[in-house]
């Protein structure tokens, strides 16, 4: 008599995987789960596929990742079909960016460089109208970046070690 899973009851849950191919891949693998800077998603979902190609139970993997049985039996299914490109991030939906990097490197290099005529800084305002872009998107992005261009940055003065009386900004 099978279990709904095409088993027989009482049989462990393997996780079945057909296997890593190569030593290079079981290396990428290991060094998502060894490294430091690499994301922790990343690395739970080399880990995961690490346990199961050692044949271990999907509940048990999941005991030793720390996540469901759920998310161990998608992955699983998941690595044979796209292999490593599998296992990394999808883009996500949604509408693509319309600002780029090089128009918000562009206003926040303009707020704190720039002072345009005689006034003492660039308004938002008067940012949208050279940018073009709109006037709640440079504020987003000066919120973003903790500029507070209205703000004047005073130096405080740096005593010099040998001489009380000479003093320098410690701007310059």
């Amino acid at each position: 008599m099978k279990s709904r899973q095409g088993r027989p009851p009482g049989s462990p849950n393997r996780c079945a995987l057909g296997g890593i191919d190569s030593s290079e891949e079981r290396s990428v693998l290991t060094g998502w789960v060894r490294r430091r800077k690499t994301s922790q998603a990343l690395a739970l979902r080399g880990r995961i596929v690490l346990l199961c190609a050692y044949g271990a139970t999907i509940a048990r993997v999941a005991e030793q990742a720390g996540t469901s049985r759920n998310t161990v039996s998608g992955w699983r299914s998941r690595f044979p079909a796209d292999r490593l490109d599998g296992l990394t991030d999808e883009p996500r939906p949604g509408r693509p960016r319309l600002i780029t990097h090089g128009q918000v490197e562009w206003v926040v290099t303009a707020t704190l460089k720039e002072t345009p005529g005689a006034d003492t800084h660039r308004s938002t305002r008067s940012t949208a109208a050279v940018t073009g872009m709109s006037q709640s998107a440079i504020s987003r992005i000066r919120r973003a970046f903790g500029l507070k261009p209205r703000t004047v940055q005073t130096c405080p003065p740096i005593r010099s070690s040998s001489t009380r009386s000479a003093t320098r900004s410690a701007c310059t």
